[in-house]
């Protein structure tokens, strides 16, 4: 039979009554005769509770202890569906990380999966099983200990499984029907797209857009799988949600496919270090091992051989750059005058494939932002995808202009 992996996330399973809707909707592909592969979250706020007990109990818990508690949220609700199943007379059955065994490396809270083997569950549909409910974000380290895979780690763990059974597709179901041009919350004309690239996904999910856990899209991308993006709250349909695919499964699209938002950036400027070759290194090595995320990075002019370095991260790990920093000013010659940090900026972005055939884009994206009188402190590009820093009061007139000038609520 072919197989298909189907994703809940929490607010999907939050409650009873939306398992038994979920389980709605694994029956009706079982009926098509797929043999399914339903990968769940802990029911919505269950994670969270739990990291609350182990932080109240020990705040600087043991890390494997920490997974094994934090890990539990996922085996319940595996054990709901695979009961509700069997009560639709659906052969069901549940199966924890361990048990598959999904295979990963030993970074307890930050695995990464390393191998999914397919015959303990490919036995088992061979006996009579058509629903293999899999607890997500969670696998088996070489150790044999419980290990979990980060925020997000159930969509990876849905496209590990749709890669390894060689899946017709993997279906994400959570509480949006698709991927759309911007936030609706923020602007009222954005447009549910039907398809996208998986590069731009890719550019969206790691530029702010929630929809989708950025290593989950690259793990797709790598290994070509198709990806559908469907709210658990609305009527099946098989033409509903965004499907996420190859670029040249897409026929038409406009040059830009998204505007994608970072609220709580920050940008931190260490003023007049010396523009010699290995400061660089120094700086964004120290801010690396102190876990700091940098994203957009601007080196000045140099003058008298000293330099301003400008970086960009999320508001709350400034105080840990601050004190990295800190602790090596005058270490190997890093010295610099001072760290000049500013909270309130956001990162404002556009992606699109058409962007590489395209010219005017970033002119273009420049002006609409002069014209809403928005100065630009940084701009950072790529290929496919144009970021700037600008001030964070002015970031959802940024996303509405840009929205509207690039005409995303039409298609193309």
């Amino acid at each position: 039979m072919p197989v298909l992996v189907m994703k809940f996330g929490g607010t999907s399973v939050a409650n009873l009554d939306r398992i038994r809707r979920a389980a709605k909707r694994v029956g009706v592909e079982v009926a098509k005769g797929y043999d399914v592969i339903v990968i769940v979250s802990a029911m919505s706020g269950k994670t969270n509770e739990l990291v609350g007990w182990v932080n109240e109990t020990s705040p600087l818990s043991d890390a494997r202890e920490y997974d094994a508690v934090v890990s539990s949220g996922e085996n319940v609700t595996a054990g709901l569906m695979a009961l509700t199943l069997q009560e639709m007379d659906v052969p069901a059955r549940s199966w924890q990380g361990w048990q598959v065994p999904v295979k990963t490396n030993g970074a307890h809270s930050a695995a990464r999966i390393e191998e999914i083997p397919t015959d303990n569950i490919t036995a088992k549909f061979g006996e009579g099983m058509k629903v293999a409910v899999v607890a997500g974000f969670q696998g088996i380290s070489p150790e044999g200990r419980i290990t979990t895979l980060g925020r997000g780690g159930s969509d990876t763990t849905a496209v590990a499984f749709a890669a390894a059974f060689d899946a017709e597709r993997c279906d994400i179901y959570t509480d949006v029907d698709g991927v759309y041009t911007t936030d609706p919350r923020i602007c009222e004309k954005a447009r549910k797209l039907d398809k996208i690239s998986f590069e731009e996904m890719l550019e969206l999910a790691s530029l702010g857009a929630k929809v989708l856990q950025t290593r989950s899209v690259e793990l797709a991308m790598r290994y070509k799988v198709k990806l559908r993006v469907l709210s658990s709250f609305e009527e099946q349909s098989d033409a509903a949600g965004t499907l996420v695919c190859d670029e040249e499964e897409i026929m038409e699209s406009n040059v830009v496919a998204g505007v994608a938002y970072s609220r709580d950036e920050s940008k931190v400027t260490v003023m007049s270090v010396a523009d010699r070759p290995g400061i660089a290194a120094k700086i964004f090595t120290t801010l690396s091992d102190a876990g700091v995320n940098v994203d957009m990075i601007v080196q000045n002019i140099s003058e008298d051989g000293r330099t301003d370095m400008t970086f960009s991260c999320p508001q709350d790990q400034v105080a840990r750059a601050e004190n990295a920093l800190g602790a090596i000013k005058g270490d190997g010659g890093l010295n610099f005058a001072e760290l000049v940090v500013d909270p309130g900026v956001a990162k404002v972005s556009v992606v699109g494939i058409g962007m590489r055939s395209q010219s005017g884009v970033a002119a273009k994206m420049f002006r609409v932002l002069s014209d809403e009188g928005i100065n630009i402190k940084v701009i950072t590009t790529s290929e496919i995808k144009i970021s700037v820093l600008i001030d964070r009061k002015y970031m959802e007139l940024a996303v509405q202009a840009l929205h509207d000038a690039f005409e995303l609520d039409k298609v193309a």
